[in-house]
């Protein structure tokens, strides 16, 4: 789980530091009853705590939307690059179909497949099987 544990230490230090400061003034120098120093500085020990917790949890739940943003992006991403090498797989090979079925094609007649066909039977026949491969 996501952590501030050094920023929660150094500001409990700070917060210690400037309570014991405004005791002592408020105590020493102004003469102020320590009943009501003690409660002014439980106050502000509880507004600084909870203001504190609140940026920590902001923090946290900023950190978690932002990576659960990126990988969502970097899925789809992903996905989308793999559709464009399955695509162009696919294609590739179609097209290697198409060019051997071509040359069977034409050069029916020698290999003793079928008698040699004109170039327009030719593409129909080429045409006809890659609308069959593609379907």
């Amino acid at each position: 789980m996501y952590t501030s544990f050094p920023v929660i230490e150094v500001t409990a230090v700070v917060e210690l530091v400037v309570v014991l400061v405004v005791v002592v003034v408020a105590v020493v120098v102004l003469k102020v009853e320590v009943v009501v120093v003690v409660v002014v500085v439980v106050v502000v020990v509880v507004v600084v705590v909870v203001v504190v917790v609140v940026v920590v949890v902001v923090v946290v739940v900023v950190v978690i939307v932002v990576e659960a943003a990126l990988v969502v992006v970097v899925v789809i991403v992903v996905e989308a690059a793999v559709v464009v090498v399955v695509v162009v797989v696919e294609a590739a090979v179609v097209v290697v179909v198409v060019v051997v079925e071509a040359a069977v094609l034409q050069h029916a007649s020698w290999l003793g497949i079928e008698p040699a066909i004109g170039g327009a039977a030719a593409v129909a026949k080429i045409v006809e099987r890659v609308a069959v491969l593609t379907a």
